[in-house]
């Protein structure tokens, strides 16, 4: 259920028809249940977010002989199904045939040759997967690039844009904002609703190539480590479990845990004060 169904409820003052048109969802959207996956299917959809980890370009063949090599009696096409409704798909060039939403613009690459010395130059943005004991959230974040300091993040338990606006305007609550968002070209970011809310700040869109995981390598890097250190290790068992159990993490991450790409330093402290970290912070340069 979205945000807007959350807000719609039986009252006396509004039916529940004049508060389908007040939210603008339909009647059959509100009372729609969604049919919720068999635990056999979380448990495939798990694993396979382990295994993409691992090798983000294996596409649904190789992962599928893969799982059937740990014994695992699935076929190619519930490993196609689940990695599309996981929101995954393997990394490597592709030919233009599809496009991220209909009647959605692409923006290019601003990085190209860009160098970055300095915090909120650039924020980046991406969008994971979150397996959990009973089921699966989707986890947003917005890292600034240079210092990989973590400003927001959101949970949401469907691929939509609000979400991933509500986690763009909380970093922009924090009193900065950057020159750059860069992100991929799904298409909760080539919404019309989340560039509005970028180019509204006065902030420039970058978006990725097309299979260029590595034009956005940084915020994948974290995915790999709040993953591997808190969300498998935890196995949070609703979304209000996962709520705080990430909440914790992410702020030991940026103010606790030392970043080994930082010195050693955390990434709140090159964040809020890089003229600490050496005479000469380092640069990153994009080829």
């Amino acid at each position: 259920m979205s945000a807007r169904q959350d807000l719609v409820e039986p009252c006396e003052e509004l039916s529940i028809r004049r508060q389908c048109e007040l939210m603008a969802i339909s009647r059959s959207g509100f009372y729609y249940e969604p049919v919720t996956e068999s635990e056999e299917n979380l448990t495939f959809m798990r694993r396979l977010d382990e295994l993409h980890l691992d090798y983000p370009v294996y596409g649904s063949r190789r992962l599928t002989v893969l799982l059937q090599r740990e014994g695992r009696e699935v076929n190619r096409k519930r490993v196609t199904r689940l990695l599309q409704r996981m929101g995954v798909e393997a990394v490597y060039p592709k030919r233009s045939l599809s496009q991220p939403g209909e009647g959605h613009r692409i923006y290019p690459y601003l990085l190209k040759g860009l160098e970055i010395s300095g915090p909120d130059q650039v924020w980046c943005s991406d969008i994971t997967y979150v397996p959990m004991a009973y089921g699966f959230l989707y986890l947003v974040a917005v890292m600034d690039w240079w210092s990989r300091y973590v400003l927001s993040w959101e949970l949401s338990n469907s691929l939509d844009s609000e979400f991933c606006i509500r986690a763009w305007t909380a970093g922009l609550a924090t009193g900065r904002q950057p020159l750059i968002s860069n992100t991929d070209q799904g298409c909760q970011f080539t919404s019309e609703a989340y560039v509005e809310a970028i180019e509204s700040a006065g902030v420039d869109v970058s978006m990725d190539g097309r299979g260029r995981w590595i034009d956005n390598r940084f915020i994948e890097r974290l995915w790999r480590s709040v993953k591997q250190e808190d969300i498998y290790v935890q196995d949070y068992g609703d979304g209000l479990e996962a709520q705080r159990g990430l909440a914790r993490w992410f702020g030991e991450y940026n103010t606790v845990r030392p970043h080994q790409a930082l010195a050693y330093a955390t990434p709140g402290e090159w964040y809020h004060s890089p003229e600490s970290y050496g005479a000469k912070p380092a640069t990153w340069r994009w080829k």
